[in-house]
């Protein structure tokens, strides 16, 4: 059977909740410190506390000096205790002996108590802050401990306290004693009475839980909740989308019969959501995010300040789009990033027209639109005069309010476009190093350095060619810098362009390559005129370059078809041979591949098996570098696939 300091042990374990090493090492400090109170030792002296879980028998071994007489039991040991525990001991050296004091136990029951639940708490507190801080984010469930005005205390696992402050609160939502609670765990934070924990119900992210726990294509990475935004107790937007083909993202999250946002509403006290399907398109997006209001168009306008969305509605779903207390505009705001700004058609229309007429930027419309300005007139008399107005013209007037702003804000695109090519192309051309260049490196005068530093706020040569790049009328416009003044701004720009310039690289020349002339399919009574026509121009053409090679006079006004391997060289021009008089390449001689160039001939080497066949035959041109020749061999067919030389003698020319 157990003896009570195991019982009261393992007790501890299980209402604290924490390991035994944690619970065994407290107690062994606080023994420490009950000896060093006892025996009034020094905090510089080494001691140690063990403690036999079983028996809970307490042993205490203290550093002492091996003396050969004792003079203060608590720092000194004579040498035969000492040899005891250690065998080669000596005087002089510091040991570790057993020094348990007799009533140690009962005085160690006194004195280290506090110390004992001091360490404890703090392992406690060390536990629930590493757990509780893995949750950060995540949803715990809880027991309403006590209520206040201010906050709500809740009780979680690990005997821990979470707190939710008032703003954390769904408005109108109501707590009891021993309620049992979801909220998110929103914050950890470390104070000297532990951790505090902080807990919401009113934050984004406990709707993004929710909605993670209750439809599974979200928690499997099915549909993705790109937006939120949320007036707790009130009103929430959420924007989902799909991330697999064929998945209905606001289906997944509304389920059959709406039985998966129903769990949600009631768990945040009814408070009215709107899942919506994300868009790539802004003009989409915000259109469906103005649900359940009906929408005309969308006009964005990023250009000039802050990103606004103009949304027009009809005159009767103004007020739902609106929302009360712009609750829904500011819902979507939220939810798009986009500022919203709704109007009524009539409002809108109103708003156009008398931007055609009185302001600039749509000055282009004013002829554009002549013909339908009056039109609009009209109805927008009829609408303050209080008369009905058709469908067909508030068709119209849509058509115009499209045309218009549709029209302006492609113009100021195309502006913008404009306006980024010509910094683009000012950019270019202009040398690194110009930007560490002062002014004075072009060599004007003071006074043209000062016009251009106070009117352009250049101080480099960089600057000063972008500047005169991008709009050279505004340095024109100088007053003080006259047409000589400009000619001489140009032209130390321009010295210093080629000055900075980077030297050009030259390329090799790249080889041509003697491709063979594409294959022509020809009939046998063809193939045998063409080989007649070609053996006789390749004779021809071997003549006439043995000609030129021995007599160049006698081979004057026979011109033959050049390739890179019969063009002239400089050992050519050197020997006195005009270009146009060289012998020049045979490659459109050959118009047929070798296997074309047939010639009908009997061997009389070859087997009987080959007698009266047609033998093809071709020349092989080579060019040798080395000896700067021109090789000419006659080659036939010997085998389908072998030539052999025809003409044994190589015949060679000088090019």
């Amino acid at each position: 059977m157990k003896n009570d300091f195991a019982l009261a042990f393992k007790q501890i374990l299980d209402d604290r909740g924490l390991p035994q090493e944690i619970v065994m090492a407290a107690i062994e400090d606080a023994m420490v410190s009950a000896y060093r109170r006892a025996v009034h030792a020094s905090s510089a002296q080494h001691v140690e506390a063990k403690i036999d879980p079983i028996t809970g028998e307490v042993s205490i071994s203290v550093e002492k000096e091996v003396v050969d007489e004792v003079q203060d039991h608590r720092t000194e040991v004579v040498l035969a205790e000492a040899q005891q525990v250690d065998p080669e001991a000596d005087f002089g050296d510091m040991v570790i002996v057993e020094s348990t004091p007799d009533d140690f136990g009962r005085v160690a029951a006194q004195t280290a108590r506090q110390v004992i639940q001091q360490r404890i708490r703090e392992a406690e507190r060390d536990v629930q802050s590493s757990y509780y801080e893995k949750q950060v984010g995540d949803i715990v469930n809880g027991v309403v401990q006590a209520l206040n005005a201010k906050q709500v205390s809740i009780g979680l696992d690990l005997k821990a306290e979470g707190i939710m402050p008032r703003r954390h609160q769904i408005p109108r939502e109501f707590f009891r004693v021993h309620d049992r609670v979801r909220a998110l765990l929103l914050e950890v934070q470390d104070t000297n009475r532990g951790p505090k924990i902080i807990l919401s119900r009113a934050h984004p992210d406990f709707l993004r839980r929710l909605l993670e726990n209750e439809v599974p294509e979200i928690y499997q990475g099915m549909v993705e909740i790109r937006s939120i935004s949320r007036e707790p107790g009130q009103r929430s937007k959420v924007a989902v989308a799909a991330l697999q083909p064929g998945v209905d993202p606001v289906g997944a999250c509304v389920g059959i019969r709406g039985v998966r946002i129903q769990t949600i509403v009631r768990e945040l006290n009814d408070e009215k959501i709107d899942v919506i399907e994300w868009n790539p398109d802004p003009e989409n997006y915000i259109a469906k995010a103005l649900s359940p209001a009906r929408v005309l168009s969308v006009y964005l306008e990023e250009h000039n300040g802050p990103k606004t969305a103009t949304v027009v509605v009809p005159e009767d779903q103004l007020s739902l789009a609106i929302g009360r207390d712009g609750q829904n505009a500011r819902l979507t705001a939220k939810l798009t990033g986009w500022r919203i700004d709704i109007k009524s058609l009539i409002e809108a229309t109103s708003e156009v027209l008398f931007k055609v007429k009185n302001n600039h930027a749509y000055a282009y419309f004013l002829e554009a639109e002549n013909e339908a300005i009056p039109q609009i007139e009209v109805l927008m008399k009829k609408k303050a005069d209080g008369r009905p107005i058709t469908p067909e013209d508030f068709q119209e007037m849509q058509s115009f309010t499209e045309r218009v702003e549709r029209g302006r804000i492609h113009r100021e695109r195309d502006r913008k476009l404009e306006y980024e090519r010509r910094l683009k192309d000012a950019r270019q051309n202009i040398p690194a190093g110009t930007y560490d260049l002062p002014l004075l490196t072009l060599g004007f005068s003071d006074h043209i350095n000062t016009l251009l530093a106070d009117n352009l706020e250049v101080s480099n040569v960089g600057e000063l060619m972008f500047a005169f790049n991008f709009d050279a009328n505004a340095i024109r416009e100088i007053d003080g810098i006259g047409p000589k003044a400009m000619e001489e701004i140009e032209s130390a720009l321009d010295l210093m362009k080629v000055s900075l310039a980077p030297a050009k690289v030259v390329e090799p020349t790249p080889v041509v390559e003697i491709k063979l002339a594409e294959e022509v399919v020809l009939s046998e009574n063809e193939i045998e005129v063409q080989e007649e026509i070609v053996a006789d121009v390749v004779d021809e053409a071997i003549d006439t370059v043995v000609k030129a090679e021995e007599k160049p006079d006698e081979a004057e006004g026979v011109e033959l078809p050049a390739t890179e391997a019969t063009k002239p060289t400089d050992s050519t021009k050197k020997a006195g041979m005009p270009e146009e008089e060289l012998p020049k390449s045979m490659e459109e001689i050959f118009k047929l591949k070798p296997e074309m160039l047939d010639a009908e001939e009997n061997d009389s080497d070859d087997d009987e098996s080959d007698k009266g066949k047609k033998r093809k035959k071709y020349v092989e041109v080579e060019y040798d570098p080395d000896r700067d020749v021109t090789i000419y061999r006659k080659k036939r067919k010997k085998s389908p696939t072998s030539w052999e030389q025809w003409n044994n003698n190589e015949e060679e020319w000088d090019i």
